[in-house]
């Protein structure tokens, strides 16, 4: 496990599992960001791969809001200096909060200061707090400082909340805790051409990792990138009951847009959720309700470039 290169000392540390970078996460980084420039030193952020409870608990692990790459690059974005992927194994959840300190955080980050939220917990059975982690700072030379919660609509935001959102089809809940939509990668592969044959030419996507949560089922109103393109588009999510057979699947249909892209790697920003799914009697009913998706979905983007 490294650390810091020698030279950096006197970091503004933070450390969590940061599933999401959510809003109360990045008025965490934005405290870090502030203190180190009063400093004149260099952030560091301490986060951890796989998440801890699929270490010591994996019945209660919850679903990924952010895959490791996602959270890099979401990361990447907010100015941080260095971010360390510690690797979260049975003996790292062992250390007490006093080794854990000991081991990892001052050797390897040398800090002059440690930022955390007000919720958070560290080593054995989270049982590392604030007071805890002041002590030790008075030990080992550092001081501390704590980041309240955040609220949006009128509640603390948090992952197991966003989560909540993002698992009932409330994308608007979501990204009000987020600061951004909810998203989702996957690569276009061939399907069964159904959609072309209805007149809707869909792209079928690859299905995220099992351990990163996927939205309720239901067709949703999308923005999706597709290299430099941010394209507009509706998604089915989820079983296709109209017809026999049909495994559960996730097609992209992208409106005004009629480009062969099989290969190529698609990011879906999940906005809005138009509908649950349905079974239709016939073909025809189901393209009846397709149009009426597609002419939701124009209202839906129209109403949000107003």
């Amino acid at each position: 496990m490294s650390g810091l290169p020698p030279q950096v000392r006197g970091t503004i540390v933070t450390m969590g599992t940061f599933d999401g970078v959510h809003l109360g996460h990045q008025a965490i980084l934005r405290d870090v960001r502030d203190r180190a420039r009063a400093r004149n030193g260099c952030t560091a952020l301490i986060t951890f791969d796989p998440h801890p409870l699929r270490v010591v608990r994996p019945e209660a692990a919850p679903p990924l809001l952010t895959l490791p790459d996602e959270k890099k690059e979401i990361l990447a974005q907010l100015g941080l200096d260095y971010v360390a992927f510690i690797s979260f194994t049975l003996e790292l959840s062992r250390y007490s909060p006093e080794k854990f300190v000991e081991d990892i955080i001052v050797p390897r980050f040398r800090p002059a200061e440690v930022v955390i939220g007000y919720d958070h917990g560290f080593g054995r059975g989270r049982s590392g707090d604030v007071s805890v982690l002041e002590r030790l700072g008075g030990i080992h030379g550092f001081e501390v400082s704590v980041v309240g919660g955040v609220e949006a609509d009128g509640s603390a935001v948090s992952s197991t909340r966003v989560r909540r959102a993002v698992a009932s089809g409330d994308m608007e809940g979501a990204a009000a805790g987020l600061g951004r939509p909810y998203s989702f990668g996957g690569t276009v592969i061939r399907g069964l051409g159904r959609g072309r044959t209805l007149g809707f030419p869909t792209a079928n996507l690859t299905s995220p990792p099992p351990e990163k949560l996927v939205p309720a089922e239901g067709i949703y109103a999308v923005c999706a990138t597709l290299g430099s393109e941010r394209l507009e588009g509706l998604l089915h999510l989820g079983p296709r009951p109209t017809f026999a057979g049909s495994p559960p699947a996730i097609e992209l249909f992208l409106l005004d847009f009629d480009r062969e892209i099989y290969g190529e790697r698609v990011v879906v920003d999940v906005l809005h959720r138009l509908r649950e799914v349905r079974s239709f009697a016939s073909g025809d009913d189901l393209v009846a309700q397709m149009q009426r998706d597609l002419a939701d979905g124009r209202d839906y983007f129209r109403e949000m470039r107003t």
